[in-house]
């Protein structure tokens, strides 16, 4: 006989839970009973059917990510994993998603799967990839008999049939299509492609529920190049279309997304002939107007335009210097016929000729003054026309 101690037991029980694949991975829907939130965060509850009841614990980190939390009395659709509380002895629900009961199975667990892969990073726009504006080979995974290949190649000829197109053919509804559409992916993975176009038709939840599986979502997230998904109808989202680089709202919508309008195209690229032919019409015109004043500017500096410009430059100079001459020849003469004026009425001959003498020695000297001769000496008068001798007799002295 084997005793086991309350703690060997208890463990027992709490690994023999947790290890089951069942309750290890477990959706649950109830009543919610004596529902309590602690000060540390965590929620506690019971979770009724009828008579049954389940204890119900959702810690902390876990409940600030639900959308809204319950109250007593709604009934609620919960995700997480049975386990044995050693502590109180009783078997516990350890709760990580709450749901209103009415939202249904499939979509909580669509719910619980975004959660999880928006936690690890596939949602963040950050790492999503601009769509090529031109490309040259798309790769294409759909049924090869549906509505939505169809679609699509019918867009991609009207708007870009310069692109090839690279068929991925797949499942795309059923329990194969999820694998299907992962093997559909990494074939064209191994061939050079400018990006990729992930597209099924409208249809119910169940029909579009492959691509809410998580091995395709990873599977996009692993694309080497973009991805644009187009599942189902304009209101119709699912887990892939968060992980692709850009989530049209249908096939055909998808295809234009991914291609350039050729139409539009060719109307640009008129738009931009005729703005580069006016563009360059205006720059010759300018070159032509430049070249014009260039030679303008080269016929001025011109050896012959500059012997023409210097020569008459000699010829001013040459008549200013004539003028110059000539009015300083005239200005001097003016000058000098007043000079030969003043000397004329200054030339002691002059004042002789009013009758005036001048007594000089017989040595030739001046007789300044009565009183430098004396009695018997002879002089000279010397007069306008001629000189006289003279002795002086005797003297008078000064003038009155």
């Amino acid at each position: 006989m084997q005793i086991l101690s309350i703690t060997d037991l208890t463990g027992y029980l709490a690994d023999l839970l947790e290890s089951d694949p069942i309750l290890s991975d477990v959706w649950v829907e109830g009543e919610v009973s004596n529902w309590s939130r602690a000060a540390s965060g965590h929620c506690y509850w019971t979770l009724r059917q009828g008579d049954a009841q389940l204890q119900a614990v959702c810690w902390r980190q876990q409940a600030l990510k639900q959308p809204r939390l319950p109250a007593n009395g709604e009934q609620v659709l919960v995700h997480g994993h049975v386990s044995f509380w050693q502590g109180s002895g009783k078997l516990q629900l350890y709760v990580d998603l709450i749901r209103p009961a009415g939202i249904g199975i499939l979509h909580a667990q669509v719910e619980a799967l975004k959660q999880r892969l928006e936690a690890e990073g596939l949602f963040d726009p950050g790492r999503k990839r601009a769509i090529p504006s031109l490309p040259r080979r798309i790769g294409v995974v759909t049924s090869p008999t549906g509505a939505a290949l169809r679609d699509i190649l019918t867009v991609l000829r009207q708007r870009w049939p310069l692109c090839e197109v690279v068929l991925a053919a797949a499942q795309v509804q059923g329990e194969a299509a999820p694998e299907s559409l992962v093997e559909a992916l990494y074939n064209l993975y191994g061939v050079e492609l400018d990006l990729i176009i992930v597209a099924r038709g409208g249809g119910s939840i169940e029909d579009l529920w492959a691509f809410n599986d998580e091995v395709v979502a990873r599977a996009i997230f692993a694309s080497p190049v973009p991805v644009i998904t187009g599942v189902g109808h304009e209101t119709d989202t699912t887990v892939v279309d968060y992980v692709a680089d850009l989530r049209a709202a249908t096939p055909s919508v998808a295809a234009a997304l991914a291609t350039p309008n050729i139409a539009e195209l060719r109307n640009e690229l008129q738009l931009s002939t005729e703005r580069l032919r006016e563009a360059v019409e205006l720059q010759l015109s300018e070159g032509r107007d430049d070249l014009v004043q260039a030679m303008r500017q080269l016929q001025h500096l011109a050896p012959q335009s500059r012997l023409d410009r210097d020569r008459q430059t000699v010829q001013q100079l040459r008549d200013r210097i004539q003028r110059g001459l000539t009015t300083h020849i005239a200005f001097q003469k003016l000058n000098l016929r007043g000079t030969r004026q003043q000397l004329e009425m200054l030339n002691p001959r002059a004042t002789l000729a009013r009758g005036y003498a001048v007594v000089r020695r017989a040595d030739g000297s001046v007789v300044l003054s009565p009183e430098s001769v004396a009695d018997g000496d002879e002089l000279l008068l010397e007069l306008r026309d001629g000189v006289l001798g003279a002795r002086v007799d005797h003297g008078i002295g000064p003038i009155g």
